[in-house]
């Protein structure tokens, strides 16, 4: 039965290149996980014993490609919505021979909630989620107190949460909902900076040459 919960994304009918769809094809099948009620055995599922780091919503999948080939020590659980993007991060699975991704395409928080067990991730990266930036519709932002006690528990002691946003109110949110959580602490006085394995996006270099901002938020699990 499904959980009930409101979605943090709309399902966009977004092109799919044929380079996409032929990876979708050729790839999927090795490199993409099925949606499933049942935990998942993560050191299964690599083939290793390795620090586990969550990706949810990787939009095109740049950033996460990137990182997987910078730190191939780690291994990159990726979860995304959309076809183009799962085509797009599939296909740079194939040109950089990357061995340390896996993909689900499915809800994160379902995931979270029926595959992911408790203390099994080193780290989790949410980078530039959706800001609903309307107030109406901010109740609809994945960060919220509920999803990140749940994700809190996923973390081993010691374990990250890694949160981008390019939206001050939802920095500021964040910022909040994360203090809030007993099971965390924050690594910085407010925003961190950003760390050396996160790259910086065409999109995010655009903005702040135009004088936007962009905030980090580096929150670690405690030991209890």
């Amino acid at each position: 039965m499904p959980h009930a919960h409101i979605r943090s994304y709309v399902l966009r009918q977004g092109r799919v290149s044929n380079a996409q769809q032929r990876s979708l094809d050729t790839l999927l099948p090795r490199f993409g996980i099925p949606y499933s009620a049942q935990l998942l055995d993560l050191i299964q599922t690599f083939g290793r014993d390795a620090p586990k780091i969550l990706e949810i919503g990787f939009g095109m999948g740049e950033s996460t490609a990137a990182i997987a080939q910078a730190h191939p020590e780690n291994d990159y659980l990726a979860l995304e919505v959309h076809s183009p993007g799962v085509g797009s991060l599939l296909k740079q699975i194939g040109e950089r021979d990357l061995a340390n991704i896996r993909i689900i395409q499915h809800d994160a928080v379902e995931v979270l909630h029926d595959m992911v067990s408790n203390a099994s991730l080193s780290g989790t990266h949410i980078f530039f989620p959706d800001p609903w930036h309307k107030k109406r519709h901010n109740k609809r932002r994945l960060i919220q107190p509920p999803f990140i006690a749940q994700l809190a528990q996923k973390l081993k002691p010691g374990g990250y949460i890694h949160v981008a946003t390019d939206w001050q109110d939802y920095a500021e949110q964040v910022l909040a909902v994360l203090s809030a959580e007993p099971l965390l602490q924050n690594t910085a006085t407010n925003y961190a900076p950003r760390p050396e394995y996160r790259p910086l996006t065409k999109f995010e270099q655009r903005g702040l040459r135009l004088g936007h901002g962009v905030w980090d938020l580096v929150f670690k699990r405690i030991a209890v």
